[in-house]
């Protein structure tokens, strides 16, 4: 199968999804086999840490492109593929649907 990559280091890749949800989707996982956020495996913090960096430049990227971006990883039973992954999505909302949903009642 192949990926479109959309950012990749030594021990971290970030590709849009074979099978998409939203109109913007993107799997962030290491290179290395994690188990999940709770079991991090042999790469230990220091894989989380940098995974955890290229979901943040991922997010960043979709953000300003898209102007709003989601982030996700899941444990347990609803984590479909038993290895640490991260989505990175923009679900397609206009601003005025993304107001609307969650305001911006902090300032």
């Amino acid at each position: 199968m192949k990926i479109d990559r959309v950012m990749e280091t030594d021990r971290v890749l970030a590709f849009h999804h074979t099978r998409p949800s939203y109109p913007v989707h993107i799997v962030v996982v290491p290179k290395e086999h994690t188990p999940s956020l709770i079991d991090l495996g042999e790469g230990g913090p220091e894989l989380l840490a940098e995974v955890v960096d290229v979901v943040a430049k991922v997010a960043a990227q979709v953000k300003q492109t898209h102007g709003a971006a989601s982030v996700t990883t899941n444990v347990g039973l609803y984590q479909e593929s038993q290895h640490l992954h991260w989505h990175v999505y923009h679900r397609g909302e206009s601003d005025e649907q993304i107001l609307a949903m969650y305001g911006h009642h902090d300032g």
